[in-house]
C-alpha cells in the first residue's frame, strides 16, 4: 500500500517539486517501508525549501539521533521549537519540548 501512495505522491511532486506537504508525506511513506535514508533526504529537502514546516523537525531529528548525531538533532529540535511556537503548533511544541527534556536540555517556554 505504501508503494502505491509513494507513486501517487511522486506524480504530484513532478508537478510541484517544492511542495513541502507532499515532500513530508512521501518521507513518512518511506519511513513506513523502512527506507530511512530516502526519508531523511526528503525531510532535508522540505527544510531546504520551507523552514516553516513544523512537523519536519521532530521527524528529521529522530533520524539524526538514530545515527548518533545527537548534537545536530538537538539543534534541529530547538530550531523547530522556534518555528512551532511562531505557528502556535501545540502538538509539535510538546513533541519537541519532550525530545529536548529527555536529553536534559531545558528551553524556556515562550507561549
Amino acid at each position: 500500500m505504501s508503494e502505491q501512495r509513494i507513486e501517487l505522491i511522486k506524480e504530484m511532486l513532478n508537478k510541484n517539486p517544492k511542495d513541502s506537504y507532499l515532500r513530508y508525506a512521501i518521507a513518512m511513506e518511506y519511513l513506513n517501508i523502512g527506507a530511512k535514508d530516502v526519508a531523511q533526504k526528503e525531510l532535508e529537502t522540505v527544510l531546504k525549501y520551507d523552514k516553516s514546516h513544523p512537523a519536519t523537525y521532530p521527524a528529521l531529528g529522530r533520524l539524526l539521533e538514530e545515527q548518533g548525531k545527537t548534537a545536530k538533532a538537538i539543534k534541529l529540535y530547538k530550531d523547530g521549537l522556534e518555528v512551532a511556537t511562531k505557528k502556535t503548533d501545540l502538538k509539535i511544541i510538546g513533541t519537541l519540548t519532550e525530545a529536548l527534556l529527555i536529553r536534559d536540555v531545558y528551553v524556556e517556554p515562550s507561549l
